[in-house]
C-alpha cells in the first residue's frame, strides 16, 4: 500500500479539487510512491505529532491544518518540514475540503451537539456549511452548557435566548459569516474565532452565537477519520493525535 493509494482515497472521498481557492491542501510533504508503514491522524502537524508518528513507525501523516500553507522561503534543520523529511515521513492534507464534504468535520460537528434534520448551505463564496435542529427548543445557556459537554471544552457566547431550535454551525473561524448565516433564519450559530464586535453584532440581532474554540470545534474528525481508515486498509496500523498546546484557566 502506497501513499498515492491513501490519497486517492482521500481524493475520492475528500475530493481536493473542491477546497476554496485560497487553500493548500492534498500530498504536501514526501513521495507519492513510498509503501505506507503507518498512519498518524491530526488536527495540526506539530513537532509533537511528529515524534509519535516516529515512535509508532508511521510514515505518513494526515492532517487537517495544511503543514504547508504560506510560501517557504527557506527549509533549515529547525523547520518541521526539513524534520519531516529526515523521517522519510509524507503529510496529507485535508483542510477545507474536509470541513465542507458530506461525512466532514461541519456534518460531524452537528451531529456531535445533538442537531437532527442536518442540511447542506452554501455561501455566496461556495462554502458549505451545515444548520440543523435541536431536538426540542431549549435556552441559550442550556444550549451553551450542553455544547461545553459534548466538545469537553469551554464556550463563550452571547444570547438571552430561550427558544433555540433552528442552529447554523461552521468549524474553526467562521465569524465573518454571522450576517450570511443570519439570513437563513436561524436562532443560533455555532463557529470558532469570534471578534468582540461580531459577538456585539449577534446580540444586537437577537442570535445566540457561540464560540466553542477552533481546536474544538475540529479535533472531532481526528478520532471517526482515523476509523475510516483503520477499516479502508485493516492491514496498516492508524494512529490518533489530539495534541493542543492551549491550555484554559479557570
Amino acid at each position: 500500500m502506497t501513499v498515492n493509494d491513501i490519497y486517492t482515497y482521500l481524493d475520492d472521498k475528500y475530493n481536493f479539487s473542491s477546497a476554496l481557492s485560497y487553500d493548500n491542501v492534498g500530498h504536501l510533504v514526501g513521495s507519492l510512491n513510498s509503501t505506507v508503514t503507518g498512519i498518524l491522524v491530526c488536527l495540526d502537524c506539530t513537532d509533537e505529532a511528529v515524534s509519535m508518528a516516529v515512535g509508532n513507525g508511521a510514515n505518513l501523516i494526515v492532517s487537517h491544518h495544511p503543514v504547508i500553507f504560506d510560501p517557504l522561503k527557506s527549509v533549515t534543520d529547525e523547520s518541521l518540514v526539513y524534520r519531516l523529511i529526515r523521517n522519510d515521513i509524507s503529510v496529507i492534507s485535508a483542510h477545507t475540503n474536509l470541513d465542507q464534504a458530506d461525512g466532514g468535520i461541519n456534518e460531524t460537528l452537528a451531529k456531535v451537539i445533538g442537531l437532527e434534520n442536518i442540511e447542506r448551505v452554501t455561501d455566496s463564496e461556495g462554502f458549505v456549511y451545515r444548520i440543523g435542529e435541536t431536538k426540542e427548543p431549549v435556552s441559550a445557556d442550556d444550549f451553551a452548557k450542553e455544547v461545553s459537554k459534548k466538545l469537553s471544552l469551554p464556550v463563550k457566547y452571547v444570547g438571552t435566548n430561550t427558544h433555540i431550535k433552528r442552529v447554523a454551525v461552521c468549524s474553526g473561524s467562521g465569524g465573518s459569516m454571522l450576517y450570511e448565516v443570519a439570513e437563513q433564519g436561524i436562532d443560533a450559530y455555532l463557529t470558532a474565532d469570534i471578534k468582540h464586535d461580531v459577538f456585539m453584532d449577534a446580540h444586537a440581532m437577537g442570535i445566540a452565537l457561540f464560540d466553542a474554540g477552533h481546536f474544538g470545534t475540529e479535533d472531532i474528525i481526528v478520532k471517526p477519520l482515523a476509523e475510516e481508515l483503520k477499516k479502508a486498509f485493516p492491514d496498516i496500523d492508524v494512529y490518533e493525535n489530539h495534541f493542543s498546546p492551549i491550555k484554559f484557566a479557570r
